[in-house]
This record gives C-alpha cells, structure tokens and sequence, in this order.
C-alpha cells in the first residue's frame, strides 16, 4: 500500500461548544484529539494536526502543528489545503478532531476504493449520509483547491465532487462517524461508552 499522510483538523471555532479549544476537550479523562491520534497513528505514516489556538498545547502531542494562512477561518478546506502542501507523502487522509471513534481500517478502505476506481479523491460514507471531513485524496488535487479557495468557495462537498469523486461505505461501523457538536453529544457519549464498558 501506498504511504499516506493524515492531517487532524482541530482549527474550527466550536461555536456549538461556547468557542472551547474542541480537540482539547476531554473525554474519559482523555482529550479527543488523543483518541483521534490512537486509532489514526497505526493507519499512516505521518499526522499532521491544524490548530489555530493553543498552539504549544497542540504541539505537546509530539506532531507537527499546522495553523491556518488566513485570519478569517475558511473551515476545513483551510486545514485540507495545509495538509496538501506540507504532506510528505503522494496521499493526505483528512479527519476532524472530535470523531473519537474513527475507524480502524479508515486508510486502508478508503484507498482500496480510490485506486480500484483510479478516483483522486475517495469520501467516507455511511447511511446515505456524506462525511466530507473523511477523506483520501491525491497530493495533485492542491491546484485545483487552491483555485476553488480563491473564488471565495468554501463548501467542502462541492470541491470534492468536481474532482474524479467515489464514496467509500462505512454503514457497517456508522458509530465511527458520531462527531460531538455540543457538550451533550459529548456526555451521552461518555455514558454510552462507559456503559460498553460496564457490559464487558
């Protein structure tokens, strides 16, 4: 297989979090970034992770820390673009920070698909539902975002499906995909895990 670089995207603002640092956020006394970065490490070789805050925090994961070149918060596409130019290797995976679950065979299925259909960029989806932020794509597709971006886009689904796009089905695992918008979606899963837990 391929090698892959992955980039964590944890630049956003969490509006929906009153504005907290949201991969800093714990979850069973863990940050949610740590999870991402235990189940994402065995899967590639090299992480990236996009912060714009708390950046020596984000530093002490022992990764490199890209921030965003604009001021004004372009969302995900800005981290997709970081990830682009700084990746070591001809294939970036893209994940958020606050999917704690990610799974486990992520890389692996994602490219399985994306050179099967010779696509340049594979999107994870589960449940007729799109998850644009898990993705797999070709280093070459940087000029074409980049074009996008300085149109004023921002729309990640519209990027992606002008390039050669196939979706990749995870129904299977679709638990692997919950991201925690609010502090509630972060407590009904803590309970939910530590239930999981309890059963064992």
């Amino acid at each position: 297989m391929a090698s892959i670089s992955a980039i964590i995207l944890s630049g956003g603002r969490a509006t929906r979090m009153n504005g907290v640092d949201k991969g800093l956020v714990l979850l069973k006394q863990k940050p949610l970034i740590q999870h991402v970065i235990e189940r994402l490490a065995p899967q590639v070789d090299e992480i990236l992770i996009n912060a714009n805050r708390k950046i020596t925090h984000y530093q002490t994961f022992g990764y490199t820390v890209l921030k965003d070149e604009v001021e004004d918060f372009l969302g995900p596409l800005a981290g997709f673009s970081l990830g682009l130019q700084h990746a070591e290797h001809d294939y970036l995976l893209t994940v958020p920070c606050d999917s704690p679950l990610l799974p486990l065979d992520l890389a692996h299925r994602l490219m399985l698909a994306l050179l099967e259909h010779k696509a340049e960029i594979a999107v994870a989806s589960s449940d007729d539902n799109t998850h644009p932020v898990f993705c797999l794509c070709k280093k070459n597709v940087l000029p074409s975002l980049t074009a996008y971006l300085q149109q004023g886009e921002r729309r990640v689904s519209a990027w992606q499906k002008s390039l050669n796009y196939i979706e990749v089905d995870f129904s299977d695992c679709s638990d692997a995909f919950v991201n925690l918008n609010t502090f509630e979606d972060l407590a009904a899963l803590e309970l939910k895990l530590n239930n999981t837990q309890n059963q064992k």
